[in-house]
């Protein structure tokens, strides 16, 4: 996919499930488990051990359907992206902003969401060309900060992530996200080897999407 129809293809899924995990085999089975309930944007985090493989090795494994988009997230400087890029990442995200990780992920067209907090850091974003931008932690600010952003920025589009649950993920698409990325909310199960629960609190998700659009 190009950049424009990866962000896209976001903006329509909304869903952007966040995975942490201890180890390779736990990552591969949290991803496996969050795809099998219907949410095929996934962000595979730097801060996972050997994070970078299960970015290869996810790619190739899901390389025949069309739905899955495998992306990196933490990704705190421009050596990472490029790893990530390399391994097949088709898009990056970070918690913060980072000039130089925008600047080559532009260079190779793939999305690049950085987090910002401030109307100052996401500004700079949008000046950087970033399509999408991430509000994080979404937990400190609220849905309301959506609006609040939207408000001077009428041209910013903005992913919130961090505290995003089935409860609220509505207030947050009422608010006006673009996608929602969440992440413990969703994977509490594996924590407890309840893989299946990973997958039914996906497919919560994905219904509560559906109801959230369907109302507006």
């Amino acid at each position: 996919m190009t950049k424009e129809q990866i962000i896209s293809k976001m903006n329509k899924d909304c869903l952007v499930a966040v995975v942490r995990a201890e180890n390779k085999e736990q990552g591969e089975k949290i991803i496996d488990a969050i795809i099998a309930g219907g949410i095929n944007y996934i962000e595979i985090t730097m801060t996972v051990p050997g994070a970078v493989e299960i970015i290869k090795a996810m790619v190739e494994k899901y390389k025949d359907n069309k739905e899955v988009v495998i992306g990196a997230g933490t990704v705190l400087d421009p050596e990472t992206a490029r790893a990530v890029i390399l391994a097949g990442a088709a898009y990056v995200v970070a918690p913060s902003l980072n000039p130089e990780t925008i600047k080559l992920c532009n260079r190779y067209r793939v999305p690049v969401l950085p987090g910002v907090m401030t109307p100052t850091e996401a500004v700079q974003a949008l000046e950087l060309g970033c399509d999408v931008i991430k509000i994080f932690p979404g937990n400190l600010v609220g849905p309301s900060a959506i609006s609040s952003f939207r408000g001077p920025l009428p041209q910013g589009q903005f992913m919130p992530s961090g505290g995003v649950s089935i409860d609220n993920v509505g207030e947050w698409l009422k608010a006006g996200a673009f996608a929602i990325g969440t992440g413990s909310n969703l994977t509490a199960g594996a924590k407890t080897g309840d893989y299946a629960k990973i997958t039914a609190t996906a497919q919560e998700f994905v219904a509560a999407v559906a109801a959230a659009r369907a109302a507006k």
